[in-house]
């Protein structure tokens, strides 16, 4: 029995040796402020984020402001309380958040920006898609579909943006009206849904279709836009197919108009890889140590860091997605968590 006993808690020991090293490598709590959870967007970056940072040694903490800028500012004062290794933002209001970023950056807490570029004011890093690029991506589709129905670039094309305050919409309109201006046959007709609301975007595309019963494409920045110009397309009598139709992020309804033939392209936004890069960029955020420009495998995505008046920040391109590849899992608007695995950049 003495010497079972002496095995038993040779085991327990050797299992204890095996574990605690695995627990002394956590290297702290990051949290993660999301401005709201109810969109499957913000939803996938809490799954993505835990995911990839957990596989470097962080444990995160989600707190929802529930897109209430007020929620946001609490919640950011209360976490610079805890001194935490780290915080991701994903702002709900670019310019209200600025006074709480500066105040955690004073502390000496690493703030990283996630998803929503600020400019304004110094932050660690900042991990967004390239929005210019999706807009040269929409355009190469837009100029696609253009020659397939008129045999060249030419026609009415109705780009709804999101809120014009947002620098996400107007560099994705950068891009794709700089690319579009080669072909001065294609006439662009660009409106903001404020706040981006979909019922926004809707009354647009009623309107427009009036206006400009001979619209040729509608491109939207956002897949829940999309949806509800399908509602006015619906409304008006049009077939899937009578307009051709784009948006952009890369969201399961924008996949879902995909397969019932409403969409012609939906241009993602790379969820996972942005979140990758904020877990491979970690450990050189929280020791402030130098991120050095250039290029950088993220899941197998290349991504371009660059030195900006606001920090390093990091940029990740999105792909064309169509009926061809509709179903590929690697596209995070099919709710299929990550497979990839994540190593801290050294």
């Amino acid at each position: 029995m003495k010497r079972i006993l002496l095995a038993i808690f040779g085991v327990l020991a050797l299992a204890i040796g095996l574990v605690t090293p695995a627990l002394a490598q956590s290297k702290g709590k990051v949290y993660y402020l999301v401005p709201t959870l109810l969109d499957e967007f913000q939803t996938g970056s809490v799954s993505a984020l835990e995911t990839f940072l957990g596989q470097v040694g962080y444990e995160v903490q989600t707190l929802n402001a529930d897109n209430k800028t007020d929620v946001q500012q609490s919640q950011m004062n209360d976490v610079i309380a805890l001194n935490p290794a780290a915080i991701i933002l994903a702002a709900v209001d670019f310019n209200a958040l600025q006074p709480s970023i500066e105040a955690a950056m004073a502390a000496g807490i690493p703030v990283v920006e996630f998803d929503r570029q600020i400019t304004s004011t110094p932050s660690s890093f900042t991990s967004v898609a390239g929005t210019i690029e999706i807009g040269y991506i929409a355009a190469e589709q837009a100029q696609k579909l253009l020659t397939e129905k008129h045999g060249s670039v030419k026609g009415k094309i109705l780009q709804i943006l999101g809120d014009p305050g947002d620098p996400y919409t107007l560099d994705i309109q950068k891009g794709f009206e700089e690319k579009m201006a080669a072909f001065p046959d294609a006439r662009i007709i660009s409106l903001p849904a404020m706040q981006w609301e979909a019922s926004n975007a809707g009354t647009i595309a009623a309107d427009q279709l009036v206006a400009n019963p001979d619209i040729d494409l509608i491109f939207s920045h956002a897949a829940h836009l999309s949806v509800a110009v399908v509602a006015s397309l619906e409304a008006a009598g049009k077939q899937p197919g009578d307009i051709m139709l784009m948006s952009s992020n890369g969201a399961p309804v924008g996949l879902d108009l995909i397969r019932k033939g409403w969409l012609n392209v939906e241009v993602e936004q790379p969820l996972y890889a942005q979140a990758a890069a904020v877990a491979a960029f970690m450990d050189k955020i929280v020791a402030k140590a130098e991120i050095a420009p250039g290029e950088y495998d993220i899941i197998g995505l290349t991504g371009t860091v660059t030195h900006e008046s606001w920090g390093p920040n990091i940029k990740l391109p999105g792909a064309a997605i169509d009926k061809s590849n509709v179903d590929d899992p690697k596209f995070w608007g099919n709710l299929k968590p990550p497979t990839d695995t994540v190593k801290s950049i050294e």
